[in-house]
């Protein structure tokens, strides 16, 4: 792969990348490690159009064993992805899919009251959809095929498999 970036839009997403990964990864462990967490406070917790399927979910607690390993895992796969630079398009989709399910069951609205309060006052944007953001920027900008184990599995997977996860 022909590498267009200069040395700082290189460092930035890599930084980027980096900052992403580990905040995933973190959260991911927090969770893992901790045998008493579970989602079900927070998808109880729901506001939004969507508020009655996470409620729903919430009421189940054999869905919930899987939305809890679901959540957990993809936190801590996803955040190795970036950290490593490895399946990085894989990771960045998985990443932006997990802050939309966040983002729908806890929409940044005027009026809405949440049991754990937020840290600022947001409307519409918050800090999920600007994560959110920024991955759409490492997903348009591939540095890991340059910086990170994608530049190694680019060259080893076949083309139309690399295209999808690298």
């Amino acid at each position: 792969m022909e590498n267009n970036y200069t040395k700082a839009q290189l460092t930035w997403l890599l930084v980027l990348r980096t900052f992403i990964g580990w905040h995933f990864l973190y959260e991911g462990m927090v969770k893992v490690l901790n045998p008493h967490w579970t989602a079900t406070s927070y998808l109880l917790d729901s506001q939004g159009m969507f508020r009655s399927i996470f409620i729903n979910m919430a009421g189940n607690a054999g869905t919930m064993k899987y939305i809890d390993f679901l959540n957990e895992w993809a936190l801590v796969l996803i955040g190795l992805g970036l950290l490593l630079g490895c399946f990085t398009r894989l990771s960045v989709i998985g990443g932006i899919l997990l802050l939309l399910l966040y983002t729908f069951s806890h929409p940044a609205l005027i009026g809405v009251k949440y049991m754990m309060a937020f840290e600022g006052s947001y409307f519409l944007v918050d800090k999920n959809l600007i994560e959110l953001a920024a991955l759409g920027v490492l997903f348009v900008f591939p540095a890991a095929r340059v910086i990170g184990i994608d530049h190694f599995l680019v060259r080893v997977l076949p083309v139309g498999f690399r295209k999808f996860i690298i």
